[in-house]
């Protein structure tokens, strides 16, 4: 069982509640940088191509990221999270790696912030993911033919904790969902859609100005 089956109810359980709390303002005109490492985890299944006949599996991968957020009124900000590129393995499932492939998921989210002044912050926040591919390599059973994957448009979701430092830095843990699917083809031909849609999880040092 992933690590991520067990955090993400957690969070979002731990975000739920706090609603309940009283929120204390982050100020409007404020902004924040996190810097931390997240890991994409694609899910299991990544669905087929060749009308149904490969099956797909695409493996995870760390990388640093940093986010900046602005709040637009108390407690609610728009975030920005970028990271270094990520690289995935593509296997088809009883062949093997057929390829590697390197991308960015730029995603913009807004978000409000629980408690925002207490020692423990949660936060949700839904937004939209771009994502870019690109570096794309053949091995295997694909060696030397031409990969190509589209670039893809999606919603997303954010719930996090930020456990207070100082009056100035915190702590976050978080969890992020992407709804990232791509459009595959080989040496020119469509092959289908690489459904990805993977939880981010990871931890950041966020600091404010």
């Amino acid at each position: 069982m992933h690590m991520t089956n067990k955090l993400v109810p957690a969070l979002l359980a731990a975000a739920l509640a706090a609603a309940a709390l009283p929120a204390a303002a982050q100020s409007a005109g404020d902004w924040t940088v996190a810097i931390g490492v997240h890991q994409v985890d694609p899910k299991s299944d990544n669905g087929k191509l060749a009308n149904g006949t490969l099956p797909l599996a695409i493996d995870s991968d760390a990388k640093p990221s940093i986010a900046f957020e602005y709040f637009l009124k108390d407690n609610l900000g728009l975030e920005v999270l970028g990271a270094l590129p990520f690289k995935h393995d593509i296997a088809v499932k009883g062949v093997g790696k057929v390829g590697d492939t390197k991308h960015l998921p730029p995603t913009f989210t807004l978000q409000y912030h629980f408690n925002s002044k207490g020692k423990v912050s949660p936060l949700l926040g839904v937004g939209l993911n771009y994502t870019t591919f690109f570096s794309e390599n053949t091995t295997g059973a694909l060696e030397d033919a031409r990969l190509k994957l589209g670039d893809s448009w999606g919603l997303s979701a954010h719930a996090g904790l930020d456990f207070k430092v100082s009056d100035k830095s915190s702590i976050r843990v978080d969890v992020r969902w992407a709804d990232i699917d791509t459009k595959v083809k080989v040496d020119g031909a469509k092959l289908g859609t690489a459904n990805i849609d993977p939880l981010v999880y990871g931890a950041a040092y966020v600091m404010k100005f």
